[in-house]
């Protein structure tokens, strides 16, 4: 892919001259962004990707944890000059803050207590009344719960709503709910601490696309898009997938 005697891929990218990026995540997806219970580090997925980013356009990165649902309007405000929490690019979204190009496509599933037997299909979850939909507010999860679990009301009680992902998740081993949408990656690294007690089933219900976010007009997202870019012909994305959604055991 390189070559000293020629330009090659990633001769051609911007140079920010080292200059300081401010970005900023949640600490609650794992496996994209969390904190390692057994060392107290913040790592993950999207960690590894944005100093990666950094290295290959000559960045330095300061790191900052927000909450999920005050993330978008701070980017917005340019209080963090990146976002990333898993966030899927909608229209909606766009209209606040700049995306970049996609560096993931996830589907989302149905979490659900080990054994379950209830149901196999969002059409019989949505059947019996007494079921019940662990979400976080304004999550594109809430909104496939929404949409295409549920009857499109976005108050309907059959949805419980909590601060992070992780609470819904200890919902759902406790009972309090019955089912928790989560795209693969996550439920991956969640049935990992929890082999026991979760699993995966039904049909993927929705793909969505991930992208970072950025301050509207940021002059960063040229040079983010095209070290991404660089990242999905090398490989370093499916090397990243690898290592978290594969090789990385939470339990270990």
């Amino acid at each position: 892919m390189t070559d000293p005697n020629q330009d090659d891929l990633y001769d051609s990218l911007p140079d920010l001259e080292g200059r300081t990026v401010v970005a900023v995540t949640g600490n609650d997806y794992v496996p994209l962004n969390f904190v390692d219970p057994k060392t107290g580090e913040a790592i993950g997925w999207e960690y590894d990707a944005i100093n990666e980013l950094c290295v290959r356009i000559n960045c330095e990165v300061d790191w900052n944890v927000t909450a999920w649902d005050t993330m978008i309007s701070a980017v917005r405000q340019g209080q963090f000059d990146i976002g990333m929490d898993g966030i899927t690019i909608t229209e909606e979204r766009g209209e606040q803050v700049d995306f970049s190009i996609p560096y993931m496509t996830a589907e989302q599933f149905m979490l659900v207590g080990a054994g379950e037997d209830r149901f196999a299909t969002p059409e019989e979850f949505a059947a019996n009344d007494e079921l019940l939909i662990g979400s976080q507010a304004g999550t594109t999860n809430f909104y496939v719960a929404v949409y295409d679990v549920l009857d499109g009301d976005e108050s309907n009680p059959r949805i419980k709503l909590f601060e992070t992902f992780g609470a819904a998740v200890q919902a759902l081993l406790t009972g309090d709910v019955d089912m928790v949408l989560m795209d693969a990656a996550s439920t991956k690294g969640y049935i990992g601490a929890n082999p026991d007690q979760l699993e995966v089933i039904g049909e993927p219900l929705a793909s969505e696309n991930f992208g970072f976010i950025f301050t509207p007009d940021s002059d960063l997202v040229e040079s983010f898009d095209q070290a991404i870019a660089t990242m999905r012909v090398d490989g370093f994305f499916d090397h990243l997938s690898n290592k978290w959604f594969f090789a990385y055991d939470p339990t270990e």
